[in-house]
Formats: C-alpha cells, structure tokens, sequence
C-alpha cells in the first residue's frame, strides 16, 4: 500500500506487515482507512481514494470482518475505531531496567 502526496512526501507499508486497521473520520471530512504495522507506523488512505481491489485486499486478512468495517464507516466519528487486528499480534517488549 503506498499513498502519496501533494507535497512529495510518501507513506508506505506492505500488506504482510499490517496489524492494524482503523477506521476514523467525522460527518465533515472523508472517512480514513489507517493501516498500521506492528512499529506504529502505517498508512492513511482516504474512503474517496479506495477502489474494489483495497477492499478485496483488506478480505484476505485473517478474520477480517467486512460487515464489521460497513458498520464503521457508517458510523465513523472523531477519534477512530479498531476493526481489524492482527491474530498473531507482536511479543511484547521487555521492560527496561534503568540503574
């Protein structure tokens, strides 16, 4: 998945990467897929800019649950919501100890 912008800058992050999907927007703006890996980083891709093969992408997620991303973006409001995670989430990281 890549996205690029008007000012040159990119966003990219491989599909077998992604951990998270999210869905955010509010009743003025654009709803926004954001595809998250398992650093934080990701990828914001605007509702206007999906086409049927994202969606058809998104499907081939484990347990990905298209019903469940409908009632998102019906619904999306400020802040976001979570309606994808990966089923092999990442190990924790150790606590530090700091002498």
């Amino acid at each position: 998945m890549t996205r690029h912008y008007a000012d040159g800058s990119v966003e990219a992050l491989a599909w077998e990467d992604v951990v998270e999907v999210r869905v955010e927007g509010d009743a003025d703006a654009d709803v926004l897929y954001t595809l998250l890996d398992r650093d934080g980083q990701g990828c914001v891709v605007p509702r206007s800019a999906t086409d049927a093969s994202f969606l058809t992408r998104l499907r081939y997620l484990p347990d990905f649950d298209l019903d469940r991303l409908a009632s998102a973006v019906a619904t999306a409001r400020e802040g976001y919501t979570v309606v994808w995670r990966s089923p092999d989430p990442p190990a924790p990281l150790p606590d530090l100890e700091y002498d």
